[in-house]
């Protein structure tokens, strides 16, 4: 187990291929997003400045959709594994602290599958781009996610139930 080290993130990532729209599949509790938020997705894409815009959308506890975009910048030198993501207005992105990691820790070579977390350990978010995934692939993700240091206790997973009724 990787616990006193920071986790490791993938070598590099083709940040064109990572792009697009990512379904949470399960995650370690956040304050942004209720345990009994639905329907998570992460949608990437580039700006012209070479940051990228992450638009989250979800159905909160009462069915009602929430968004949050934001912004993430590439940590240089960590072959663009690593970002710092803000959802702070522009006004407001200067102020210390506003940030957060985002670390890609693995990514299938398809990248049909990711495992995000932050070197604290503290977030973790398994992804995928399709609703659902297998029980192996799951298991095997998160078994790296438990190989660098994360403790899977309060894990939450995630329900997809507009993506099932529209299946």
């Amino acid at each position: 187990m990787n616990t006193h080290d920071e986790p490791r993130t993938v070598p590099s990532l083709e940040l064109h291929r990572y792009l697009g729209t990512w379904y949470e599949i399960a995650r370690l509790p956040e304050r942004h997003e209720g345990t009994d938020f639905t329907d998570i997705t992460a949608t990437y894409t580039l700006n012209d400045d070479g940051t990228v815009r992450v638009d989250n959308r979800a159905l909160n506890g009462e069915g009602e959709p929430e968004q949050a975009v934001g912004e993430a910048t590439i940590v240089e030198g960590s072959g663009n594994a690593k970002l710092e993501v803000s959802f702070m207005p522009d006004g407001l992105k200067w102020i210390p602290f506003t940030k957060g990691d985002y670390w890609v820790l693995r990514v299938d070579d398809a990248y049909r599958t990711a495992l995000v977390g932050s070197p604290n350990r503290k977030y973790l978010w398994l992804l995928a781009r399709t609703p659902m995934i297998d029980a192996a692939t799951r298991r095997s993700f998160l078994d790296t996610a438990v190989q660098e240091g994360y403790d899977l206790g309060d894990l939450i997973e995630t329900s997809h139930r507009s993506a099932v009724a529209h299946a």
